[in-house]
């Protein structure tokens, strides 16, 4: 699906083709045919525009017949249907200057993109540099948010935890991980690609983008120091819970064992009793509670022992 976008009057209108200034939103389902006609009609390299289907293609840019292409990775939702995926991924936006639009390419639909469209009535689009800024500015914003998310997800687990001894809550901070494995990759990926933009000029910015252009290249640095620091948290968090888990079960099995043994020694008694063969006492009008008597005594000694060594 082709989205066309214009400026008039900072008011944002969608428009039925391709005009100058206007800003071209590519979205899925993505078509075969549209990114061809749109490549013609455009003058856009055709794998310009395919580059973000593959979800592994890395952050760079590059430049072919003035059409300016800058392929960035992007936080999004993972909508797997399989319970051990991450929560979130990232994928590849791709943002091409033309000569006189800017298109941006998805692969799946993303936060990034939507708040742009919701500020869109605030930009120049005659402001290509600048435009490109804003979408990296909206992703490194939708990095931040995310890391937060994860971050209150991580301490909701934790504090299941405490008192667990199953494996589900296990199980979801690795996906936790998981999550927080792909933001690392790519916001060290998107972190080079900045500082390589402003030692290149690949965009030929003037002074006031230059300076933007930094100011995002310390906001993207930033939250690659979040998501560092998150994982090691979450590294440190999943070795200490997985010694707790394991402590808890010892602590059952501990338990278990000590009933065990408090019930197999009275069982012990009452089975001697119960022989066929002469005993002490058994002709005694006391022999029926003898037995119980020396069960209970037993079963009283032990747990009192069992209790004094806190096994219980």
């Amino acid at each position: 699906m082709i989205q066309y976008f214009k400026n008039v009057n900072h008011q944002t209108v969608e428009i039925d083709h391709a005009e100058n200034g206007a800003w071209v939103n590519i979205l899925p389902p993505l078509k075969q045919q549209e990114f061809t006609n749109l490549s013609d009609e455009l003058d856009i390299p055709l794998d310009f525009l395919t580059d973000s289907l593959d979800i592994d293609e890395r952050a760079r840019f590059e430049e072919k017949d003035n059409v300016k292409l800058i392929v960035i990775k992007t936080p999004t939702e993972n909508n797997s249907f399989n319970e051990s995926d991450a929560y979130y991924i990232t994928i590849p936006i791709c943002i091409i200057l033309t000569h006189n639009q800017i298109v941006t390419v998805n692969s799946f639909e993303n936060g990034a993109i939507k708040k742009f469209l919701n500020t869109f009535q605030n930009r120049s689009p005659d402001k290509r540099n600048m435009m490109a800024l804003k979408i990296f500015e909206k992703i490194t914003q939708t990095y931040m948010e995310y890391l937060k998310e994860i971050n209150q997800r991580r301490n909701l687990m934790e504090q299941k935890l405490y008192a667990s001894n199953r494996n589900e809550e296990l199980l979801e901070l690795m996906k936790i991980q998981k999550s927080m494995v792909y933001f690392v990759t790519a916001l060290r990926s998107n972190e080079m690609l900045l500082l390589k933009l402003a030692r290149t000029d690949f965009l030929g910015l003037n002074d006031e983008e230059k300076e933007f252009l930094d100011d995002l290249a310390v906001d993207m640095s930033q939250a690659l120091e979040m998501a560092n620091i998150y994982t090691n948290i979450l590294s440190s968090t999943l070795d200490a819970f997985a010694s707790i888990i394991n402590n808890n079960m010892n602590s059952v099995l501990k338990r278990l064992t000590s009933i065990t043994i408090i019930l197999s020694l009275p069982a012990l008694v009452t089975g001697i009793y119960g022989m066929n063969v002469p005993i002490p006492y058994a002709d005694s009008h006391y022999a029926f509670y003898i037995p119980i008597l020396l069960s209970i005594g037993i079963s009283i000694i032990i747990s009192w022992y069992f209790m004094k060594k806190k096994w219980f």
